[in-house]
């Protein structure tokens, strides 16, 4: 019963946040992007929408948070100086470590 509960309250609040974000984004755009092109229309609420959606799809994707996280960063932390020195200078890859070794 509490998973259930904590579930829809996350499911809630990512609801509330995309809604927050695309009132964001329309105001933004209504408020500068007008007046700085010409010929540029306001944008509705539901249009605002889809721009912050398209934009996560070109610009972010949906993979999550993104970045050097979980195994990869895992493996760069657990590095040697010495693997760490040949790696900044692009010599090895961090994530084959079998090849670096032979």
């Amino acid at each position: 019963m509490r998973f259930k509960a904590r579930l829809i309250g996350r499911g809630v609040l990512i609801l509330a946040a995309i809604a927050v974000l695309g009132l964001v984004v329309m105001l933004l755009w209504n408020a500068f992007v007008p007046g700085v092109f010409s010929g540029v229309r306001a944008l509705d609420y539901r249009q605002a929408l889809c721009l912050l959606v398209l934009s996560r799809i070109l610009v972010g994707g949906f993979r999550g948070r993104g970045g050097l996280r979980g195994r990869r960063w895992q493996r760069l932390e657990n590095l040697t100086p010495e693997e760490r020195a040949r790696f900044r200078r692009g010599d090895c890859r961090p994530d084959r470590e079998a090849e670096s070794s032979s």
